[in-house]
């Protein structure tokens, strides 16, 4: 697994004799965790994003030492978490929490939320959802939770319809192509910005709308981040289940949720589309266990 980390810890050689000798003194792997020995590894993509530089520095004011551990793709910090080489990681939302629980038989536990990021659609053809032409194409993400609620953001907008109404598993098979105004095609995520040019408009992720749009671009069209079927899209921090009560965990949560850098440091990086959330670890944990309910129905 490839990682990449802003700080390289150098090996604790822990002697007996000598510590004794000292008066008991402690390595860094003995040492409370949080503390500039034994610091605490969060999980993100996207390392050097503003947010991280300013949460850091916010920490450490506050007597906690953090490691922010950078991963090349989604598909890494939930192993690593798991795994013991993290111990939270903060690149998820709860609907992607759950469908990893599921196919991991695993029981990472949400202990924060940091903020929801509509989805958007976007064109460089086409000024609104009216101008497209019938029989246009558009991209969507292709990876299970995104392609769901990119559809549901074209149905919203009535440029197709779907069978099953919209779910967290529908998929292209679900759209009525008859009554429905324009194709769809699935494709990478990062390539739903790179072939913007040769469409009429592309569902993108926030993390590649600067890929299509450097100085930020405006969608035509998104979804609602304050209905309640975007709840299980409100990203968070998690934890293993055991650590799920942690009192530094949850006060680095508080951190990141209070701080005026943070936030200020997550607008710049989300191109002023995070839209902030607070929620109790409570209400995400019964967030996550009916999105996991929801998911196994819909299956």
């Amino acid at each position: 697994m490839r990682i990449t980390s802003k700080k390289i810890l150098g090996l604790a050689v822990a002697v007996p004799l000598v510590g004794a000798l000292l008066g008991g003194c402690t390595t860094a792997t003995d040492s409370a965790k949080g503390s500039e020995g034994n610091p605490v590894k969060i999980g993100v993509v996207g390392e050097s994003d503003a947010q991280w530089i300013a949460f850091e520095d916010a920490a450490k004011a506050e007597g906690i030492y953090v490691d922010i551990v950078g991963f090349t793709d989604y598909t890494q910090p939930n192993p690593a978490l798991a795994e013991g080489e993290l111990d939270l990681n903060e690149f998820q939302h709860v609907i992607y929490l759950a469908k990893y629980n599921e196919s991991a038989n695993g029981d990472l536990t949400p202990i924060g939320s940091t903020a929801i990021y509509p989805l958007g659609l976007y064109s460089k053809k086409h000024s609104s959802v009216d101008d497209i032409p019938e029989g246009s194409t558009i991209l969507v993400p292709n990876d299970d939770t995104n392609r769901a609620r990119a559809l549901g953001v074209l149905q919203s907008a009535g440029l197709i319809t779907l069978t099953d109404g919209g779910t967290p598993t529908s998929t292209l098979d679900d759209i009525d192509e008859g009554a429905s105004k324009v194709k769809v095609t699935e494709v990478s995520a990062d390539q739903t910005a790179n072939g913007l040019d040769d469409v009429a408009g592309s569902v993108i992720n926030n993390d590649y709308v600067k890929n299509a749009f450097p100085d930020g671009g405006d969608p035509i069209a998104k979804d609602d981040p304050s209905a309640a079927t975007a709840q299980p899209y409100i990203n968070i921090f998690v934890s293993r289940a055991e650590d799920k009560d942690n009192e530094t965990y949850l006060k680095l949560v508080k951190i990141f949720q209070d701080n005026a850098e943070v936030q200020q440091g997550l607008q710049e990086s989300s191109g002023n589309t995070a839209i902030p959330v607070v929620e109790s670890a409570s209400d995400l944990q019964d967030l996550l266990k009916t999105t996991t309910e929801a998911l196994k129905a819909s299956a």
